[in-house]
């Protein structure tokens, strides 16, 4: 009986921390934590390995709180069990510099793994998280020395698994049988607007065992610790199949006025009211955030717990080593995120004399070059790897029949899902993952893509067919916004390079950026390759721009600013130019981000402040290029959708010519001298 009480206390405690600190901050979700808290209670307790002193440490299972909006129960979680989280960090919740923000944050929470808050991307995540310790488990573990066999443990909600990116990742884990995978959804059946009779009538269990899940319910997740455990047990012992348990529980549990109401839902619940349900489950109303001493030792027990669970596993890693020796150092190096020595020395380079080669197809060669180097580099795309030249030849196929090994996936035709579970691999370490589709379908990644440059996951995107060069698939297919709106996202590299041998060192820059994720967007048609010869161009195309012509016997009269396809535009107008007796300077701007971390001086280099006269040069969308075009320059793009017919009558008829980018540099040259715009 002592036990049941402490446990019941326990429960109480993860409560009203999350209900104190939602009313002090005077916003937040505690509605789902009152719900929750016998689920996290027993995972924390009794069933998760983790070690709060190590919060990193690889051995660990993965908790993945997908619905995002219920932080307070992860930070309670973190903060109880001993994680360097302290009770003022709890009452700083959603407050400016708080280490408690509003929705989970990875790197910023100790404890947190992915950041969270987007419905569906948690799951996502956990899927991702799953295939890759699926692909470390098959490179590396050997009979008898296991050193990959943890969990990932995600926690879903209603608003979850109605986002289609959950019903996507979802299909893939069940196709791919991700055993060591198990999913806890809340069934509350409420949501911000009320109850979910408004919009969601699905029968989850079915359509998850539709999805080759094994399905597990819980019908009293509120008070009932013996089903929740032996739920838990029988999902933990699962060795076939991903793992659903549908835990039905009321929102805002013990609130007399607003349980099972969407008032719990994503709000505070009101000081009245939190003391109602304090005395409705004989807790004190005061003090606000209380933890009973010997609630605090029952749950800081997992220190010790997790002291002696790592200890285990790196005696486990240190038999490994001693058998595999090799192997222990390519473990070791791949989790830290470091490159093999001498990782690009196969990185070809590209002579004009070859001819012309779409910048995919030069990719590809380059992935594969790597790809033979670096062993953690495994990616595949969205049901387009011929089209985006995107396989690892030799590489063998990531399928669950197929033999151990495959860094080639299948993403199907699932963007959104590819997206999250990129993170996912990403955030769990030892893969460095790279995903490919047309550039036009960025739109369905976007939201995965922008959780990758706010987490600072080392995410690859390949993304072909970058332009109006895709012909006569039309406006559908043909990217025009695109350029602009991700240049727009922080954190994110947008490389667009302008032949085979920039395509080159976009592969190098995104292999060597730790901190966030890399865009390469690349030709479907083919360009020429470029003069002069690589080993000039190489640390002007890492610096984000750089000169690449410049017109002989002084001071140009006007930039040329082009990226991509369109480089070799500007560089034929260039010579239209000359032919008239004006000077020019050709400048390739393969990344915008990377020239704007460069010092000043370097910029004024390349563009200098007193040459005024200037002309863009990209088949997209003009927004943006002001910043370097100034108010007396101009740009030639496309601020329109595209249209079906062969490439070359495209940019032809869209004005996508050196004759246009000539006559464009003309004015702008004769407004300068008119005194137009000075």
């Amino acid at each position: 009986m002592k036990n049941k009480d402490l446990a019941s206390r326990a429960i109480n405690t993860i409560r009203f921390l999350a209900a104190d600190a939602v009313q002090k901050a005077k916003s937040g979700h505690p509605g789902t934590p009152m719900a929750l808290a016998p689920l996290a209670y027993l995972l924390w307790t009794r069933y998760l390995r983790y070690n709060p002193a190590n919060p990193d440490w690889a051995g660990r299972d993965r908790f993945i709180l997908s619905c995002g909006h219920a932080s307070m129960l992860l930070y309670s979680m973190l903060h109880l069990t001993g994680y360097d989280l302290s009770l003022d960090d709890l009452k700083a919740f959603r407050q400016w510099g708080s280490r408690t923000p509003g929705h989970p944050e990875a790197d910023h929470t100790p404890g947190v793994e992915v950041t969270t808050g987007p419905l569906g991307q948690g799951l996502g995540n956990a899927v991702g998280m799953a295939m890759a310790s699926r692909l470390l488990a098959q490179r590396f573990n050997r009979q008898g020395h296991e050193i990959v066999s943890h969990r990932i443990v995600a926690l879903c909600s209603d608003g979850d698994l109605m986002e289609g990116v959950a019903a996507e990742c979802a299909s893939l884990a069940g196709f791919h049988r991700l055993s060591n995978l198990v999913a806890f959804y809340d069934d509350n059946r409420i949501t911000i607007e009320g109850s979910t009779d408004l919009a969601f009538h699905d029968d989850t269990a079915a359509r998850f065992r539709a999805y080759g899940w094994n399905v597990l319910s819980v019908a009293d997740g509120n008070t009932d610790l013996a089903g929740l455990s032996a739920a838990i047990e029988t999902a933990f012992s699962q060795r076939e199949r991903p793992t659903l348990v549908i835990v039905r529980t009321s929102i805002g549990f013990g609130s007399p006025n607003k349980q099972d109401t969407a008032e719990a839902h994503g709000s505070p619940l009101g000081e009245a009211e939190i003391a109602l349900a304090k005395e409705n489950l004989g807790w004190p109303v005061s003090p606000g955030f209380l933890v009973p001493q010997d609630v605090l030792d029952h749950f800081r027990e997992a220190i010790l717990r997790g002291e002696r669970a790592e200890k285990e596993w790196r005696m486990k890693f240190a038999a490994y080593t001693a058998a595999f020796p090799n192997l222990a150092l390519e473990w070791e190096r791949g989790i830290w995120g470091d490159l093999p020595e001498g990782w690009a020395d196969g990185i070809p380079a590209f002579s004009p004399e070859a001819g012309a080669v779409a910048t995919r197809n030069a990719s590809n060669k380059v992935l594969n070059a790597i790809a033979a180097k670096v062993p953690e580099l495994a990616g595949g795309s969205a049901d387009l790897a011929p089209s985006t030249d995107t396989i690892i030849k030799d590489g063998g196929e990531f399928l669950p029949d197929a033999p151990p090994g495959g860094r080639n996936f299948h993403f199907g035709v699932r963007e959104h899902g590819m997206g999250a579970i990129l993170n996912g691999m990403a955030r769990h370490g030892g893969v460095i993952p790279y995903g490919a589709t047309f550039f036009i379908f960025s739109d369905y990644m976007r939201p995965s893509i922008r959780l990758a440059a706010l987490t600072g996951c080392r995410v690859i995107y390949v993304l072909t067919h970058d332009s109006v060069g895709v012909g006569e698939d039309g406006p559908t297919h043909q990217p025009i916004e695109h350029l602009a709106s991700l240049r727009a996202m922080p954190n994110l590299y947008v490389i667009r390079p302008a032949d085979a041998n920039e395509t080159a060192v976009a592969w190098r820059m995104a292999m060597e950026r730790t901190q966030g994720p890399t865009l390469i967007a690349l030709t479907r048609q083919k360009i020429p390759i470029l003069p002069p010869e690589p080993v000039f161009r190489d640390d002007g195309a890492r610096r984000g721009a750089y000169v690449l012509s410049e017109a002989e016997g002084g001071k140009p009269a006007v930039l040329l600013l082009a990226t991509g396809s369109e480089v070799s535009v500007a560089l034929a107008a260039g010579k239209l130019l000359a032919a008239e007796g004006i000077p020019s300077r050709v400048v390739s701007m393969p990344c915008w981000e990377r020239f704007e971390e460069q010092e000043a001086a370097y910029r004024a280099s390349v563009l200098p402040p007193e040459v005024a006269a200037r002309v863009s040069v990209e088949a997209g969308s003009t927004f943006g290029w002001e910043r370097y075009v100034g108010s007396r320059g101009a740009s030639v793009g496309i601020d329109r959708f595209g249209a079906s017919a062969p490439a070359d009558r495209v940019f032809r008829e869209l004005g996508i010519t050196p004759e246009a980018v000539r006559d464009r540099a003309k004015s702008v040259l004769a407004a300068a001298k008119g005194g137009v715009g000075a």
